[in-house]
């Protein structure tokens, strides 16, 4: 549920902006303003596709989805991703578009006021669906997050172009900086979009990530060396995947105690994993086989 919260409380901070924005944009005739409305527009879209992909997502698995709806997070998250790009490209089109045709700017306080407002909102709302994500593990809402930081720091440069335009007078300023604000969103969309499309196709954990499930085996004795470490993410789901060689005297009931542990040990470092261990014994080195060392690679 508290995904969920997060993702609505996002939607009306996102809602409540662009009224704001487009509003005092338009009076004010500001592009970097009116920009920030569309930015602010495309926001609220994609936290409402965040909010319904949680929801899907936390379905329970069943016939037609047996590993359960967490790739509705990842293709939530590559989505809004997308979304970004689409609203830097605007910007860029719309910046350049009043600095060859002109542009006069009116009440430039009210359009200082909204910005700042913005800037301090957005802060708050994504710190807190940051701190929210970090603790479920959610793609989609640690896109959301980031996405609504960029409007943070985004709103932030178009306040200083407007301070700017008010002390010096030159006009040009307010395109040049939403043009500034374009590139930022641009950039923030490629590193959204690299991290979501590593889950959708399904890449390995993280090097730190493999190292904790190392550092777990190596507490147990009974387990002699490891193959066929498989890993990836599904949602917020850990999808963890290995072979584990026993000790060959050790019973059935013995080794399935240790492989219990395990299961328990890395959901308590994952929060959410499904783990599936296919256990051997230590006989031959035929196998590729390693030993427990937690300064190796295993991808």
């Amino acid at each position: 549920m508290k995904k969920q919260e997060a993702a609505i409380f996002s939607v009306i901070s996102n809602f409540i902006l662009i009224i704001l924005k487009l509003t005092i944009g338009i009076y004010i005739n500001s592009v970097s303003v009116i920009s920030e409305g569309i930015h602010s527009s495309i926001d609220l879209l994609a936290s409402v596709i965040s909010f319904f992909s949680i929801k899907k997502a936390s379905e329970k698995e069943d016939a037609e989805h047996p590993f359960g709806h967490g790739k509705y997070e990842n293709v939530s998250g590559f989505f809004e991703a997308v979304l970004i790009l689409f609203t830097g490209i605007i910007m860029i089109y719309e910046a350049i578009s009043k600095l060859i045709l002109g542009n006069t700017i009116k009440s430039l306080y009210s359009g200082m006021f909204v910005m700042a407002l913005s800037c301090i909102l957005n802060l708050a709302v994504a710190l807190y669906i940051l701190s929210v994500s970090k603790k479920s593990n959610s793609i989609a809402l640690s896109s959301d997050g980031y996405h609504i930081l960029t409007d943070s720091l985004t709103s932030f440069t178009v306040l200083i172009g407007l301070f700017l335009v008010r002390i010096t007078g030159l006009k040009f300023i307010d395109s040049i900086s939403a043009l500034f604000v374009s590139v930022l969103i641009i950039k923030t969309s490629f590193v959204l979009i690299k991290n979501s499309l590593k889950d959708l196709v399904d890449s390995s954990l993280s090097k730190n990530e493999l190292e904790k499930i190392i550092r777990i085996l190596k507490r147990y004795p009974e387990i002699k060396s490891f193959h066929k470490l498989r890993t990836r993410k599904s949602g917020e789901t850990f999808e963890i995947n290995m072979h584990l060689l026993f000790d060959s005297n050790k019973s059935l009931l013995e080794v399935h105690e240790v492989c219990n542990c395990i299961e328990s040990e890395l959901d308590r470092v994952f929060l959410i994993s499904n783990t599936t261990i296919h256990a051997e014994p230590f006989i031959t080195k035929e196998n590729k086989v390693y030993v427990l060392d937690s300064n190796k690679s295993y991808k």
